[in-house]
């Protein structure tokens, strides 16, 4: 794999049973991949088995004493940038999201996530809002542009094409460029520069 290549990690970070998040993570990982760029890797935490309890003070070293965790902090500390797809639950987001941000530790430092959310009216941004600041406190940079589903489901046809494409898959570019922008930054500055806490 080139240098010059970006991985980004897409994070589905609901894990119930009759979620939207997928149609909306299918969504984004095909305009993601229009990118020649960027290598991705779907982190569904469907899919990740972490344990119900979290290490409490090796975590900020990365000393994970869980084969699970330790499994989980690779993928994440092998990225060089995060897109968190969340839909918000009672005016925030997922215990399940929050769970796994909390695993691990400097796996998040210094590098750049975006956002795309979905819900009802408000369309997940309440749920992005809460997520800055969890990500400030990790070290991690959050991007400016967000894409926003309100009323998700209706916003989707039956095979998961958005009805307004050409507007949400302009809002995508911008993420994804300002992601880039950011990964490339931050990429270099850790290489000058290793970052510490």
């Amino acid at each position: 794999m080139s240098e010059d290549r970006l991985k980004v990690a897409v994070i589905i970070g609901s894990v119930r049973e009759r979620r939207f998040g997928s149609v909306v993570a299918n969504w984004l990982v095909a305009q993601a991949e229009q990118y020649a760029d960027l290598d991705l890797d779907v982190v569904d935490l469907r899919e990740v088995d972490l344990p119900p309890v979290i290490q409490s003070h090796p975590v900020v070293t990365g000393e994970y004493t869980s084969a699970a965790v330790r499994a989980f902090a690779a993928r994440i500390g092998a990225a060089d940038g995060f897109i968190v797809v969340t839909p918000e639950y009672n005016h925030s987001y997922p215990s399940s999201l929050k769970h796994a941000i909390d695993s691990i530790n400097p796996e998040w430092h210094a590098k750049p996530v975006g956002f795309v959310s979905y819900g009802g009216l408000a369309g997940g941004l309440r749920a992005v809002e809460h997520l800055r600041l969890v990500f400030a406190e990790l070290h991690a940079v959050t991007i400016r542009e967000t894409v926003s589903f309100y009323l998700a489901p209706m916003q989707f046809d039956e095979n998961g094409a958005p009805l307004d494409g050409a507007v949400v898959n302009g809002a995508a570019k911008k993420l994804l460029d300002q992601l880039a922008w950011w990964v490339h930054a931050l990429r270099e500055a850790r290489d000058r520069r290793p970052y510490t806490v």
